[in-house]
């Protein structure tokens, strides 16, 4: 990634903002609207999520612009394990390890998800984007669990619809740093890219709305103080679990980027694993359920705890 700044030249003025990002940062204009969808665009500091929004001359554009993604070449590489509980003609459910990397970006070229999908199942090269074929959602590269993966266009239009009107249930297991003391609570609040490090998310004024609803299964005293957790996610912003939790002072316990890692409790990982994935099939419309046990390295964890 690397950060983009610049006042817009009177050649642009009146454009749209997804067609400026393109021009200005060299990108396809799918992945500039995305970057506005995401709320990673400002236009003279203030985010915009419009992509039809008209910008005018001098008014001050910035963003980070990533990896040129789009000219990635992905072949399939049949040595990545790709574990499936749920397969038909138009989906396909994994269950992804931690560690591993769902499509291929900068720094991760090979050996993602994505390789392993397109060796199985090649028919995906031709659905959604070339550099992330059948990906409609994703997990960090240290976040295990369940993922849906579209084998065709009219899944793949269907699941994009699922998510963006929130009829996809996601829930996630994790564990945090101290006692939650109210049984349930929801946290509401908008995400976006911070202003103190563009590598990272956070809550922001003017971010994209987020939340994210979370349940307390348990309260550990020994050796440190924390609380397991089950979240559902009501949006799908980028880090979101990560973030919402780090903003109400209960952080993911192993998680370096946003306050997590501490050395009271060495974990081999972030304590995030998710769960339980459910949602109507985008074909058949019946409804497909999918779990996935805790990963024994999470375990391992929870079984050191009092």
């Amino acid at each position: 990634m690397s950060a983009f700044e610049a006042e817009l030249p009177e050649a642009l003025s009146g454009e749209r903002l997804d067609r400026i990002v393109a021009m200005l940062c060299d990108l396809p204009r799918s992945v500039a609207g995305d970057l506005v969808d995401a709320g990673e665009v400002r236009v003279d500091g203030q985010v915009r999520t419009r992509r039809a929004d008209r910008i005018a001359e001098g008014q001050r554009l910035s963003l980070v612009v990533p990896a040129a993604e789009a000219a990635l070449t992905v072949e399939p590489d049949p040595t990545v394990e790709v574990v499936v509980v749920h397969e038909d003609p138009h989906v396909v459910v994994v269950d992804k390890p931690a560690g591993l990397v769902v499509h291929p970006g900068a720094g991760n070229p090979t050996g993602t998800l994505v390789h392993g999908l397109l060796a199985r199942y090649p028919e995906i090269a031709d659905v959604g984007e070339p550099f992330r074929p059948g990906i409609v959602h994703r997990l960090d590269r240290d976040t295990s669990g369940l993922l849906v993966v579209a084998r065709t266009p009219q899944a793949h239009a269907g699941l994009v619809d699922a998510l963006r009107d929130r009829r996809v249930t996601r829930r996630y297991r994790t564990l945090v740093w101290d006692h939650v003391h109210e049984p349930r609570g929801r946290v509401d609040a908008p995400i976006g890219r911070s202003t103190k490090d563009p590598t990272k998310m956070a809550v922001v004024v003017g971010g994209r709305e987020a939340r994210t609803s979370y349940e307390v299964v348990r309260r550990y005293d020994e050796p440190v103080p924390v609380t397991e957790l089950v979240c559902h996610l009501d949006t799908g912003r980028t880090h979101q679990i990560r973030v919402h939790l780090q903003a109400i002072d209960h952080p993911v316990v192993g998680d370096p980027r946003y306050g997590g890692a501490r050395q009271s409790l060495p974990v081999p990982r972030q304590f995030l694993h998710a769960e339980h994935l459910a949602f109507r099939h985008p074909v058949t419309e019946r409804p497909v359920e999918a779990d996935s046990a805790l990963p024994a390295d999470l375990r391992t964890v929870l079984d050191r705890l009092h």
